[in-house]
């Protein structure tokens, strides 16, 4: 199968990054490389494969980095195969962008994710604390972080795709991130449910065997009827697109639905660890009654931390919370200080 495939997915999409980096049109460009402007395009699409002297001549005509040339005339050789194996961070963040293109094109993506939150269903905060306590040096945190969640586009979209995420259920008592983060994650869960794309179910503990033991993996399935699949461990990642190996995927999925709870049991549950994270948090912070409080009955608590504020009646400690952001808080604070709330 010519072009299409999640190497030349990958490829165009580097190509296309460069070129645009240069400044130059895919018309000028195609005039220069003597070739036809939609040849150039399906080679940035990823419709069709270049062949590696064609990406040489492509990016020396924008004067690529000799550094990048290499590693895209090497990422050309046998693009058509059918697996690609990425090891180390160059390859892997092409595979990256192969998903990111993959996604925007898709009508339908099956996450099944037993040991963490699906990547498009994570929150910052979330994803944030993977990463630091994961090993990705600092400074490329809030970038990866950033193109996480850019990848939820795909969700809200005007033609949004269909996610169906299958979650483990000993995901939702975790505390990636501490007490704070998780319960907002959870939260964010409870969101993305409401939506009408979206769809989460959990995989009970106390069940038989299924194919998610054997580890998380991502089906997704374009507009055009072609399918891949993508695995990933700690260092490196696999995409598979020949029909058999995803026919054998999609049958996971199938008995993985079989064990799965109902998306209704699954919201109660998730609201019921939701309440569960709330209440730990209750305990763990530092409530401090608020200087405008009165003794009758209008008796304000106030705590925080580093990401957001909680307010609740002291006279219902269990009761309803109003949370916000600290940011929020903080310039509520300042109008109220500065009498902007005055009558």
């Amino acid at each position: 199968m010519r072009g299409t495939t999640p190497k030349a997915k990958a490829l165009g999409a580097e190509l296309r990054r460069t070129r645009e980096a240069a400044g130059i049109s895919v018309r000028e460009l195609a005039r220069q490389l003597g070739a036809s402007h939609a040849a150039v395009s399906r080679w940035e699409t990823g419709a069709r494969s270049p062949k590696p002297v064609d990406v040489a001549a492509y990016l020396a005509r924008i004067d690529a980095p000799a550094e990048l040339r290499a590693e895209l005339v090497e990422l050309a050789r046998n693009p058509d195969e059918s697996r690609w194996l990425s090891v180390g961070i160059p390859d892997r963040q092409r595979q990256v962008a192969a998903m990111l293109e993959f996604e925007h094109e898709a009508s339908k993506i099956t996450a099944v994710s037993p040991l963490l939150v699906p990547g498009l269903l994570q929150t910052a905060d979330y994803a944030r604390a993977i990463m630091a306590v994961g090993g990705v040096p600092r400074a490329e945190i809030d970038t990866r972080v950033a193109v996480r969640l850019g990848r939820r586009d795909a969700l809200t979209r005007e033609d949004p795709v269909e996610l169906s995420a299958f979650v483990g259920e000993p995901v939702l008592d975790q505390l990636v991130g501490g007490v704070a983060v998780m319960a907002e994650q959870l939260r964010a869960l409870q969101r993305f449910t409401a939506m009408g794309n979206v769809d989460v179910r959990v995989i009970p503990t106390r069940s038989d065997w299924h194919p998610a033991l054997e580890g998380p993996f991502f089906l997704t399935e374009m507009k055009s009827g072609a399918s891949v699949v993508h695995l990933e461990n700690r260092i490196s990642g696999l995409f598979l697109h020949e029909p058999d190996e995803v026919a054998a995927y999609r049958q996971a999925v199938d008995k993985i639905e079989e064990v799965a709870m109902s998306s209704d049991d699954s919201a109660e549950l998730i609201g019921d660890a939701v309440g569960r994270m709330e209440r730990a948090m209750s305990t763990r912070m530092s409530w401090r009654k608020s200087s405008r409080s009165t003794n009758t009955d209008t008796c304000v608590e106030v705590a925080g931390t580093e990401s957001c504020a909680v307010v609740r009646d002291s006279k219902d400690p269990d009761g309803a919370w109003l949370r916000t952001s600290s940011r929020q808080w903080r310039s509520f604070i300042a109008a109220i200080k500065d009498d902007r709330f005055a009558c």
